[in-house]
Formats: C-alpha cells, sequence, structure tokens
C-alpha cells in the first residue's frame, strides 16, 4: 500500500522536511506534480485507487483511536469518577463530530463530483462555503459550552464529582469546537482533490501530541499544572489546533485546487447541494449520539456496571470501527468522482474491494472481543463486578462488527451516488430504531443478554441495506451509462 502513496520512504521524509522547510524545492516540485494530474480518479486501477485514497485516512484514524484509549485510560488511573464523567461526555463529542463530519461528507462529495465534471471554479466555491458553514458550526457549539455544559451532565448524573468533571471536559472542548471544525473540513477539502497524504498528516500530528499532552495537564508532570479531567480537554483542543494550522498550511498550498476569495459571497444555492448530502450524513452521525444517549438510560434500568462497560465499548470498537470510517472517507470521492464522470464499472468496482477491506478489518475486531475481553476491558482499571458483567457483554457485541463494517461501506455508497436518504434509512434502523427496542426487549427478558442487541440490529440492518443497494444500482449506477 506503501507504494500506491506514489512517495518512496526517502520522499515521505522529505516530504516532513518540508512541512518544516518550506524552501525545500525538491518536494515541493515533486508534490505538485502528483496532485496536476486529476484524471488519475478514473484512470488508475480502481484497487490502487481505493487503496492511495483510503490508508492514509485509514492509518490515522487508527492513531485517533489509540489517543482516544489512552485519553481514557489515563482518567481511569485518576479515578473512577473521571472515566465515568468521559463516558457521559461523549454523546456531546460524538455530536460535535457528527455535525463537523455530516459537513464535511457533502464538501467532500461535491467538490470530487465537481471535480469528475470538470468544474474546477465550482469546486473552489463548495470549498469557501463550506468553510462559512464550519464557522457558523463552532459558533453554535461556543454558546452552548457557555450555557449548558452543566445542566446537561446534570440529566445523567447527581454524583458531584462526575458532574465537575463532566462540566469541565465538556465546556473546553465545545468552546473551542472550531479546531476540530475547520480541521475536518480542510482535510475533506484537500482529500476531495486528491490528496489523500495530508489528512493523514493532519490527524496522526495531532494524535501524537495528544498523547505526549495527557498525562503532562492530567498528572500535572514537570512544570505544567495538575488538571486532571479538565488536563485532558485541554490537551485534547491543543492536539486538534496543531492540526488545524497544519492542514491550514497544506490547504492554501494545494495547486490543484487554489482557492481565492476574490469575489466570493456565500451562496444558499451551493450551501443546499452540500447539505442535500450533508444533512442525511449528518442524521447518520447524530444517530450515534441518540444511540449512546438511549443505551446510558437503558443500561440505568438493568445493570450497575452498564454505563463503565458502554464507555468502554465505545472507547474499544473504535480501533475496528475508525479504520472503517477511514476507508469510508477514502471511498466517497472515488465512487462520487466516478459516479459524475460516467463510470459505472469503477463504481462498482471500487465499493466490492472497500466491502473485503471493511469485513476483513472487523473480523479482527469481532476476534479480540471473543477471545480476550478479560485484558480489554483491564485498560480501564475494571474491578471484579465490573470485569464478571463486561466479559460476556463484549463477547455478545463481537460478532456484530462484521456486519457493521458492511452497512458502514453501503451507507457511504449509497450518499455517493445521490441517494442519501437510504443511507439515512440503513443507520436510523441499526443505531436506533432497531437497537433500543431490543436492548429493551432482551433486558425486560434477561438483563444479561441485552447486548444481544448489537448483533440482532446489525444483521437486520445489513439484510436491508444488501436489498436497497440492489435497486440503488439498477436505478442509479448501472443508469448512468
Amino acid at each position: 500500500m506503501i507504494l500506491d502513496s506514489g512517495f518512496s520512504p526517502l520522499e515521505s521524509s522529505l516530504f516532513f522536511c518540508y512541512l518544516c522547510f518550506p524552501q525545500a524545492d525538491y518536494l515541493n516540485e515533486r508534490t505538485i506534480s502528483m496532485t496536476q494530474h486529476t484524471n488519475h480518479m478514473e484512470t488508475m486501477p480502481v484497487r490502487s485507487l481505493l487503496l492511495r485514497m483510503s490508508w492514509p485516512m485509514m492509518l490515522s484514524m487508527l492513531v485517533q483511536a489509540l489517543y482516544n484509549l489512552v485519553d481514557s485510560m489515563f482518567v481511569a488511573q485518576l479515578s473512577g469518577e473521571g472515566f465515568e464523567a468521559l463516558a457521559l461526555a461523549y454523546p456531546i463529542q460524538t455530536l460535535m463530530i457528527a455535525l463537523c463530519a455530516g459537513t464535511a461528507v457533502g464538501i467532500n462529495a461535491m467538490i470530487s463530483r465537481r471535480l469528475g465534471e470538470k468544474r474546477v471554479e465550482d469546486a473552489v466555491q463548495v470549498a469557501l462555503n463550506g468553510y462559512a458553514v464550519c464557522a457558523v458550526i463552532s459558533v453554535l457549539f461556543f454558546l452552548f459550552g457557555l450555557t449548558a455544559s452543566g445542566p446537561f451532565i446534570r440529566l445523567f448524573s447527581s454524583q458531584p464529582n462526575v458532574v465537575a468533571y463532566g462540566t469541565q471536559y465538556v465546556t473546553i472542548v465545545t468552546v473551542c469546537a472550531f479546531t476540530v471544525s475547520f480541521q475536518i473540513c480542510s482535510e475533506r477539502v484537500l482529500q476531495a482533490s486528491g490528496n489523500s497524504l495530508g489528512p493523514m498528516i493532519s490527524q496522526a500530528t495531532g494524535a501524537v501530541l495528544n498523547i505526549i499532552l495527557d498525562p503532562l495537564f492530567i498528572f500535572g508532570i514537570g512544570p505544567f499544572p495538575r488538571l486532571e479531567v479538565a488536563g485532558a480537554a485541554i490537551a485534547t483542543v491543543l492536539s486538534q489546533f496543531a492540526g488545524m494550522l497544519l492542514v491550514f498550511f497544506l490547504v492554501w498550498r494545494n495547486p490543484n485546487l487554489k482557492l481565492h476569495f476574490k469575489g466570493f459571497r456565500p451562496s444558499l444555492t451551493v450551501i443546499r447541494d452540500i447539505y442535500t448530502i450533508g444533512v442525511p450524513a449528518i442524521m447518520v452521525q447524530l444517530l450515534g449520539t441518540l444511540m449512546t444517549l438511549g443505551l446510558n438510560k437503558v443500561m440505568a434500568f438493568f445493570t450497575t456496571n452498564g454505563v463503565f462497560i458502554l464507555g468502554a465499548y465505545f472507547k474499544l470498537q473504535s480501533f475496528a470501527f475508525m479504520p472503517i470510517y477511514g476507508l469510508n472517507n477514502g471511498l466517497v470521492p472515488v465512487v462520487s468522482y466516478n459516479y459524475g464522470a460516467k463510470r459505472p464499472d469503477r463504481v462498482t468496482q471500487a465499493i466490492r474491494f472497500a466491502l473485503v477491506i471493511a469485513v476483513s478489518v472487523m473480523a479482527v475486531g469481532a476476534a479480540l472481543f471473543l477471545l480476550v475481553p478479560g485484558l480489554l476491558l483491564s485498560f480501564f482499571q475494571a474491578n471484579p463486578a465490573q470485569m464478571a458483567d463486561g466479559i460476556p457483554a463484549l463477547r455478545m457485541i463481537g460478532p456484530s462488527f462484521l456486519f457493521a463494517g458492511a452497512c458502514i461501506i453501503f451507507s457511504a455508497a449509497f450518499q455517493s451516488v445521490g441517494a442519501p436518504r437510504t443511507s439515512l434509512l440503513i443507520s436510523l434502523l441499526r443505531q436506533v430504531a432497531l437497537l433500543l427496542p431490543a436492548a429493551l426487549l432482551l433486558g425486560w427478558l434477561a438483563p444479561g443478554f441485552l447486548w444481544l442487541a448489537f448483533p440482532v440490529a446489525e444483521i437486520l440492518s445489513c439484510t436491508l441495506a444488501v436489498l436497497c443497494y440492489r435497486r440503488v444500482y439498477q436505478t442509479k449506477i448501472a443508469f448512468s451509462y
């Protein structure tokens, strides 16, 4: 896969040098020569293209999962109340990511489609309007952080320390939402124009910095103050800020899609086009927030350790799911471009190959949940009671990964070919409409088996996704000849 990137190991090293020393002319010329030829989106072999577009994002997402895990591990060492506070703050983080990433999906798909149609100036306008929308999102979260962080946490806990920790964490990450908002938008602008390495470098830089800063701010090592849970939030936003600055630099030096503000005015037509795709994508990701909130309430009915297990599960499952979302991000511009270029053969090849990769990666995650659940829970300082409940819970959840991976790829395919409502339907079923009722029913019948709701929801949703894909292929993909 490294060969598909177009960089030798030596050139990869020179690229990192170039980030620090922009006067290094060789790599500047090499980078420009790679990005000038946008027709590789419709001429390069599909498997090589998908790997080239996806592996940097998959790697960076894997690093993101690592620093999320490390973040929780450090806080768990601090106290169980701190870990529970992070678990309760998780829905707000997913909400923030949902709005930013969902908007970015629309930006990504529209830029890729416009480039596929050879409408470069229209692609520039999509990018600029995308930045304007992200600024509005940042302001909304800023206001939420100042006014609603405490009341939100108190909806789910009455423990003073949990409320205090959770309020601190949510306030800091939402007030500084502009860092993640502009970082995600810029990464998708780069990716849509064929630069898949830039987003990887941006995310990896933030992730590594977060791993370094976490213990310094949480425990007060050396000259750093001991800030505990607030320190974890500060480390996160500082790392995101660094990633944002880096990806800004790469966007404005991108020769393949030169952004300019001359004559720019926000366009309701362009924003509508972005959200034709973006709103369903946002809704798809918002369902994750609703799922977490609903499951937190369900757990309170049937188990005393449910919040801990659910928090540990969401941190652990990211190692399987985050690479698939990276693959997802690589698949969207490939399918969108070739759909716009009327190449249905390449569209179907990309989707099928993505399904093979997704199921293979998810099989590894499922195996870990089935074989070593106790080891996984020990990362979060689980006590004997939490181990007793958590080990069978993870084993019941594990098989659902295989079907979830396929559903995620089908959802990306539906979004990319102009069937966002179908994508929304599949995600609604797997994350809310089937999962929450199944959890309530199974919990009522036998509390120990409520975790079987995950595989039940995923299997039924995957079956429907396959049937929907057959219809979308016949009516949209094959019809695009």
